[in-house]
């Protein structure tokens, strides 16, 4: 058997200010056909998953580019056309195959196309025809369109968030793919529109029951594969929204009303799945009123890994207006500040601006009297799922005591390492407020003795009622007809 593996994925925000092209590939995953390293990276779960499977049964594993941004504005019509070529290319040059697993993300939104995901698997579907197997792993926060489900045989998400388990999917797409290869099962589909856009932590209930319930329902009694779409409420197209997707072992009726009835359970505890969101103020006192420490608190608002700039002053500032030190904040994406903090050098005392550079969604600049305590040239972080995540130069000052990670590359925090590498003792702190909406739970989780998710201003902001959708269908439970 002869199989083809590779990856084109990122997630976009409609509403976000930056362009995705193809620099915010290069600087965050792209290697050309056959060029992927050993390790994991994010959106490679099916290569590395085929490397593991096709060794063990034999198999001949042809492998293609891999190419994934940090999710921003509008993917550009030049650099998804060209990657999907590039991918595409690949593909025929494999040619035959039995059998194709891709790492896609499922709301990627370029411009002229609003379903990234659904244009590739139809294309690939041309190329290899009906008769060869085409499966893809997708993130959670996806659209899915009737273009993705029609053009593959079998689509599985995450089940995790924070995303822990893209390997394990990853493996779990593999072998069922190469079980209808071998004809030893024939998937039918079920696909239901919950008509609600939601976000699930899986590390709380009532969504970790619900999670661990319907891992319980796969591989039983025909059931083959169960995923959840969450939704991407950034992202304004057609069939943004959350969705249950079931696949059985050809049988429609059992598919069909699975389905259902998990979208009518998901539909029931709706209401219990968000989190809390305390406004600035409110966050910071709740943060200081806590005994003991360290509080983390998510600045999911201007979270790079929903397409935000990573440069937002909102916090921080009220922090040093209101004189509390004894914190840490990071990462906060600012090349400039680093290339000056790298000029003064280690324990220079200097006036720098920071931040606030990209739009008003990022706030006014910082004027601060800093010390530069740590620099480090091209700095790794355990990113998702243990793959590295590279973070570039980053530097970590002092202002008004306060601890500031500033880097070069656009990342979430996700590993506690981006702090520790550069010498901040986060169990040490009263405050550590990160960059991101829920993937830094995995890690930070195990120093916090609180986690507060934090209603700050920004382009992943959790004002439902302040997006603008005017391609999404509405309405879609919270958002009410009044939001287009």
């Amino acid at each position: 058997m002869r199989v083809f593996s590779g990856s084109l994925a990122t997630e976009t925000n409609t509403f976000a200010p930056m362009p995705t092209g193809l620099a915010s590939f290069q600087d965050m995953v792209y290697f050309p056909a056959g060029q992927h390293p050993k390790e994991m990276t994010i959106f490679s779960g099916p290569l590395v998953a085929a490397r593991l499977r096709a060794k063990e049964r034999g198999w001949e594993l042809v492998e293609g580019l891999v190419a994934g941004a940090q999710p921003a504005g509008k993917t550009t019509r030049q650099a998804y056309e060209t990657l999907r070529e590039e991918l595409l290319a690949d593909l025929r040059a494999a040619l035959p195959v039995d059998m194709v697993v891709l790492g896609l993300h499922g709301a990627m939104v370029a411009d002229g196309y609003d379903d990234c995901e659904g244009d590739l698997l139809q294309r690939v579907r041309a190329i290899v025809g009906t008769d060869v197997v085409v499966g893809a792993e997708l993130d959670p926060h996806n659209h899915l369109t009737p273009a993705m489900v029609d053009s593959a045989d079998l689509l599985i998400a995450y089940k995790e968030y924070p995303h822990t388990d893209i390997l394990e999917r990853g493996i779990e797409l593999f072998d069922l793919c190469a079980a209808i290869v071998e004809r030893k099962i024939r998937p039918v589909v079920a696909v239901v529109d919950c008509q609600m856009i939601v976000t699930m932590h899986t590390s709380r209930d009532p969504a970790r029951s619900f999670v661990d319930r319907i891992q319980s329902l796969e591989r039983r009694d025909g059931v083959l594969s169960i995923s959840i779409t969450h939704g991407f409420l950034w992202g304004d197209v057609a069939e943004m929204g959350t969705k249950v997707l079931v696949y059985t072992d050809g049988d429609q009726a059992k598919a069909d009303a699975l389905a259902r009835q998990l979208a009518d359970d998901l539909i029931g505890m709706r209401e219990r799945l968000g989190a809390r969101y305390p406004d600035i103020d409110a966050a910071l006192d709740e943060a200081l009123a806590f005994v003991g420490g360290p509080v983390v608190l998510a600045d999911s608002a201007d979270n790079p890994g929903g397409g935000a700039a990573c440069d937002s002053t909102f916090i921080l500032r009220r922090m040093i207006e209101r004189r509390i030190g004894d914190a840490a904040v990071g990462p906060m994406w600012d090349p400039v500040a680093v290339r000056i903090a790298f000029d003064a050098g280690e324990g220079a005392r200097l006036a720098m601006r920071i931040g606030g550079k990209i739009s008003p969604l990022s706030g006014d600049p910082l004027d601060v009297d800093c010390t530069v305590k740590k620099l480090q040239r091209d700095l790794v972080m355990s990113g998702m799922s243990n793959s590295p995540t590279p973070m570039g130069d980053c530097a970590l000052i002092d202002a008004a005591g306060v601890d500031i990670v500033l880097v070069t590359l656009r990342n979430q925090a996700m590993g506690t390492d981006l702090f520790t590498q550069l010498g901040c003792d986060l169990a040490a702190k009263k405050l550590v407020v990160v960059k991101s909406s829920q993937h830094f739970y995995a890690s930070f989780s195990k120093v916090a003795k609180q986690v507060i998710y934090v209603a700050a201003p920004g382009a992943v902001t959790t004002d439902h009622s302040s997006l603008r959708h005017h391609k999404a269908r509405l309405p879609k439970w919270p958002l009410g007809a009044g939001t287009a």
